[in-house]
């Protein structure tokens, strides 16, 4: 690599951020907080920029893979972070955080996608078999975990016992390992863009992939780091506006998935949208069928109830999220009303969420 290919935005980015976190400077007052914000847009960008150059180097769709993989790990160490912190206060934050993440993908990335997708090129096609071996993975997750303790009686209220938190788990890591296996190998063409609309990328050498690869996991944990850094004045902001405290995890979830989804919304841009399928929905999935497990553990070790069953509203606006997506992509096509549909579902919720 050259030495002038460091004096890029996407290398000097998470080097600053890192040294600005480490140094102490966040939490200082608004200016500083603002710094530490552009510093986090910056990273995020970054993050997108060594995304694509690993994606590029492994092909799909093993590229997308590693993303998804990487934002969900750092999901999870944010959500485990601050349970084990929070206490008995926090019971009902990983439930919060998984399903805003899930509808920001469902509704507002795959929204996007499908919106700009639309608009430039008026239709854009996909391999349905992969949607559907996507969608089915995720509803049934979706169902067990967030909507099924609901309606168990081993336990008062919307929670699993011990032994259900472990079942529940061990079917998550079934359902997701059993999904790697059709996606990488048993019928991995379901999942590889179409030549015709693949277009002629750079490929990284050994030593670009290797740093950028690194650098992508500095951005993600640096991203982590600082948006739970930011969490307390995000939290004085939406307590001003006088919105209910949830709101607090939709706008983490949001910063969390931005890599993902600038990643994504690019690959609708240059018409692979089986690249942002593969992105969005691999990301829902893993969100939801690793998470679950991991929290599972820490709530059993550290004796934390877990809230994990939505309220009614919440289950409705799931239900109708998913119906919607399944619809969409039902046809191995898109169109602007697809995804104008969904983003307008992606506002129901949130507004939703300011205004219960």
């Amino acid at each position: 690599m050259k030495p002038k290919e460091f004096l890029q935005y996407t290398y000097i980015f998470p080097v600053l951020a890192v040294i600005y976190y480490f140094a102490g400077f966040m939490g200082q007052g608004i200016i500083s907080d603002i710094i530490a914000g552009i510093l986090l847009t910056g990273s995020v960008l970054s993050a997108v920029h060594h995304a694509e150059v690993v994606a590029h180097k492994v092909g799909e769709p093993y590229g997308t893979i590693i993303l998804a993989l990487c934002i969900t790990i750092i999901e999870v160490a944010l959500i485990i972070s601050l349970m084990v912190a929070g206490g008995e206060q926090a019971i009902t934050l990983a439930r919060d955080t998984v399903f805003a993440a899930v509808m920001i993908i469902l509704n507002g990335i795959i929204g996007i996608c499908v919106l700009v997708g639309g608009v430039k090129y008026f239709e854009q096609f996909f391999a349905r078999t992969s949607a559907t071996t996507y969608l089915v993975s995720i509803v049934s997750i979706l169902v067990i975990t967030l909507v099924l303790p609901n309606f168990t009686s081993s336990v008062n209220g919307p929670y699993y016992n011990n032994a259900q938190l472990i079942f529940v788990s061990i079917a998550c890591l079934v359902i997701y390992g059993v999904f790697l296996m059709v996606q990488t190998v048993r019928h991995r063409s379901y999942f590889v863009p179409a030549d015709g609309n693949a277009e002629e990328h750079f490929i990284p050498n050994k030593t670009q992939t290797i740093v950028s690869f690194f650098l992508l996991v500095v951005c993600l944990i640096i991203v982590v780091l600082m948006a739970k850094g930011l969490s307390k004045t995000i939290e004085d902001v939406v307590q001003s506006m006088g919105a209910p405290k949830s709101l607090v995890g939709v706008i983490i979830a949001g910063v969390v998935l931005l890599p993902e989804g600038l990643a994504a919304i690019r690959a609708a841009r240059n018409n692979q949208f089986q690249s942002s399928l593969n992105l969005a929905l691999g990301s829902a999935l893993a969100s939801i069928g690793l998470s679950i497990p991991a929290i599972s553990a820490v709530s059993i070790m550290y004796d934390i109830p877990l809230v994990l069953g939505l309220e009614k509203k919440d289950i409705i606006l799931l239900t109708l999220s998913v119906f919607i997506v399944m619809l969409s992509l039902s046809r191995g096509k898109t169109n602007i009303l697809y995804g104008t549909v969904l983003l307008v579902n992606l506002a129901a919720y949130i507004f939703t969420v300011i205004v219960p």
